[in-house]
């Protein structure tokens, strides 16, 4: 079954900022276009993630949008999250799948074309690649990959590759002409003062970098 996969991933963050709630963001961001929100929540208790999670499957459920989980599938399962986002250090592909409902969706960040290859492999239905450019939302983060290397794992992923990392209303068109199927955004959104004005923009940008693949 093939699974429909969003063009614009918000991923809802309170550490970048504090004006706004997790909930508030997904309001905010799904009226302003966002057809996939992300719940990315490194601390608090597992009650305190189902309780946010929860509120904001209820208000994606409300408008036809899917609410993706990073890292916790246990999280998705309980609040009955349309998929899960795990990263590479985060439970494996293989065993998201045998746990999770067959209809989840599933993402997986991949970093090289062999993770690429063995993520689809175990059954992810869409690659997170990044980050494209350098960024501050994941202090973590690797050095930037660029254009040109997002374009290659496109060309050699046999699923839609969602890119992430600082990637802006003046970069988005680009990052999809790349061959990105869509991409994910943290402060592009989260850190902008009308999170749901910066949300149409990169939608207008995403739509006209896909006007010109065609």
């Amino acid at each position: 079954m093939k699974k429909e996969i969003g063009v614009l991933h918000v991923i809802t963050d309170t550490t970048l900022q504090s004006r706004f709630t997790h909930a508030q963001l997904a309001e905010l961001a799904i009226a302003g276009g966002a057809d996939t929100v992300q719940f990315r929540q490194k601390t608090g208790t597992t009650r305190e993630l189902v309780h946010t999670a929860q509120e904001m499957q209820t208000l994606c459920a409300q408008h036809g949008v899917p609410l993706i989980v990073n890292d916790r599938a246990d999280i998705a399962m309980a609040v009955g999250a349309k998929g899960v986002h795990f990263g590479q250090d985060d439970m494996p592909v293989t065993i998201g799948r045998r746990i999770l409902p067959a209809e989840t969706l599933i993402g997986a960040s991949a970093r090289t074309e062999a993770k690429i290859l063995a993520a689809i492999s175990e059954g992810a239905d869409y690659i997170g690649f990044g980050p494209i450019y350098d960024t501050s939302s994941k202090p973590d983060a690797e050095t930037a990959k660029g254009l040109a290397r997002l374009r290659r794992m496109c060309e050699i992923a046999d699923c839609p590759v969602i890119a992430i990392g600082g990637i802006t209303v003046d970069t988005a068109a680009a990052v999809i002409r790349a061959g990105a199927h869509g991409i994910a955004v943290i402060s592009a959104v989260c850190a902008h003062p009308e999170p749901q004005v910066a949300t149409a923009a990169l939608l207008s940008e995403i739509q006209r970098g896909i006007a010109w693949r065609r």
